[in-house]
């Protein structure tokens, strides 16, 4: 489940760069920036902290 967190968090950032080289239009690269961070978000609020939930320090 870390590694999944993780790996979303990864290509979230990912998207937006490799969307440079894929077109000129400022609008498709706002759209595919704001794709890239929803996915970065929830690698890092959802998966990585149900993770980190499931062995809190604080439960027996």
């Amino acid at each position: 489940m870390k590694l999944l967190g993780l790996v979303m968090a990864l290509l979230g950032w990912l998207i937006p760069v490799a969307a440079l080289t894929m077109t000129q239009s400022t609008a498709a690269r706002m759209v595919v920036t704001l794709l890239g961070i929803a996915i970065s978000l929830v690698g890092i609020l959802v998966v990585l902290n149900k993770a980190h939930l499931k062995k809190a320090i604080w439960k027996p």
